[in-house]
């Protein structure tokens, strides 16, 4: 699937490994939670980078004790009325402070792009590669925002009463 990162189509350096695959020696690998789990320390002494995929129903806590030894988090959408990762992504970048890659995968839809990455994706599994001009125009179509989120744009508030200008 394409992938769209610092808002361009890029490919992809990572392999995801089915839970019943072997890991391979070299490379950067995206393993499931059940999988870290069991062969977390296998994994760091490879000495390579290691991503976790998180269903929507595994939440912020089950990982913010090891997002030290982690670059990459892909957190799925099955459906796009789920919107736990919303939260979970959220947490792991405010909340637990996370710094690496923050994937959203699955059930990712040009309308929730904006969205997404004001919770703190940066990178986005898509269907299509065209879905990159979309993705720049959803980056644009809202200006004006009355919460403040994980990105850096001003809210209203702030702009109004503090004289932020606008990003």
């Amino acid at each position: 699937m394409p992938l769209i990162k610092n808002g361009h189509v890029t490919t992809d350096p990572w392999i995801t490994i089915p839970d019943d695959m072997p890991v391979p020696a070299n490379g950067q690998v995206i393993v499931s939670l059940e999988r870290w789990r069991a062969d977390g320390a296998e994994l760091k002494a490879r000495g390579e980078p290691v991503g976790v995929r998180l269903s929507s129903s595994q939440l912020a806590p089950e990982i913010a004790n090891d997002l030290s030894h982690l670059a990459l988090i892909a957190i799925e959408f099955p459906s796009f009325r789920d919107g736990r990762a919303y939260s979970t992504a959220r947490l792991l970048r405010q909340r637990y402070g996370f710094r690496g890659e923050l994937r959203a995968v699955g059930n990712v839809l040009r309308d929730q792009f904006m969205f997404m990455h004001r919770c703190g994706f940066d990178a986005f599994e898509i269907n299509k590669s065209d879905d990159a001009a979309a993705w720049h125009k959803a980056m644009c179509e809202i200006s004006v925002w009355y919460q403040t989120a994980v990105d850096v744009r001003a809210s209203v508030v702030r702009r109004r009463h503090y004289g932020v200008a606008a990003e």
